[in-house]
């Protein structure tokens, strides 16, 4: 992100504080809806020192990790064997478009039925929820390699293979890079939902679920969704980042 990106983001988010302190200060939203921005933020850096909420954020950090870890391990070998085997590509093209469209929250109670509210349920809908995103790039990624390089390497004797490696994977790797970064914050947004279907264990979205159920709980409530607003926000920060470092010739 540029300078003035960064300047009209922070801008952005000054006039929501603002605008929520207002709202809460001037009484035109009651506090038990939403409570001044001061409020919040205070609370909010309040629990960066409870233990216990620290341990549910690791807990949601976990599952977010081993869900996109997983998709990647699945999505990627996926997307280049359909992107470069067009008749496997054109024969699962109606299955992925028969599921792709299904909402991963949907999928939630079904899957909480069959492998109970745990680590299990977390993870399913994660990597369904994050797959699509690294998938697709990465067949994309392989339909804009240039076509003269493939054949350059052909005419040489290289078989297929060799292509792929030498060619194709490298050329794929920032629409790769692109998919993971989408996919990180919808697996985030799965983690923190699917723990408060669950109801019962560690997590943010637990906290969260937990506190909305108790009187005056809508400072934790609000205090944890900065949390994760702030998490979301770092993850894609640091991922934008490295891409911009590991594959610097594909911003030229």
């Amino acid at each position: 992100m540029t300078r003035s990106g960064w300047v009209l983001g922070a801008a952005g988010i000054t006039l929501v504080v603002a605008a929520s302190e207002v709202l809460g200060r001037a009484g035109i939203v009651h506090r038990d809806f939403l409570p001044p921005a001061s409020v919040i933020l205070t609370r909010a850096g309040e629990l960066a020192f409870d233990p216990l909420f620290r341990a549910d954020v690791a807990a949601t950090l976990t599952a977010w990790g081993l869900g996109l870890l997983i998709a990647v391990g699945l999505a990627v070998p996926l997307g280049l064997l359909l992107g470069s085997v067009p008749p496997v590509g054109r024969a699962v093209t109606t299955i992925v478009e028969f599921l792709r469209p299904i909402p991963s929250v949907a999928l939630i109670p079904l899957v909480a039925m069959m492998l109970g509210a745990g680590l299990g349920m977390r993870l399913t809908v994660i990597v369904y929820a994050a797959v699509w995103p690294i998938l697709f790039n990465t067949v994309y990624g392989l339909r804009e390699v240039d076509p003269l390089a493939k054949e350059t390497l052909r005419a040489f004797g290289f078989g297929e293979p060799s292509v792929l490696l030498r060619v194709s994977l490298p050329a794929t790797l920032p629409f790769v890079a692109t998919g993971v970064r989408m996919a990180a914050a919808v697996a985030l947004i799965l983690a923190v939902t699917a723990e408060m279907f669950g109801g019962f264990g560690s997590g943010i979205g637990i906290f969260i679920a937990q506190a909305a159920n108790y009187p005056g709980g809508i400072d934790d409530t609000l205090a944890a969704t900065v949390w994760a607003g702030l998490i979301g926000l770092a993850v894609n920060g640091l991922l934008a980042g490295g891409e911009r470092r590991l594959f610097r010739w594909a911003y030229r």
